[in-house]
């Protein structure tokens, strides 16, 4: 479980970079890899969440 958590900060600060080069650069390829990185990082951080609770339920 700690492996997953350290996954989803890693890409959370992957997002995170790629946004700091668009705001450096202008280049709209740095904003569209960290949209698409965020929003795969936060729909894998809710899935995996969501096992957590439901594990806990049961």
């Amino acid at each position: 479980m700690l492996l997953f958590r350290w996954l989803i900060f890693l890409l959370l600060i992957g997002a995170a970079v790629c946004f700091v080069f668009y705001l450096g650069t202008g280049q709209m390829r740095y904003r569209r890899w960290g949209l698409i990185t965020l929003k795969w990082t936060l729909i894998a951080a809710f899935g995996f969440f969501a096992v957590l609770i439901l594990q806990r339920i049961v």
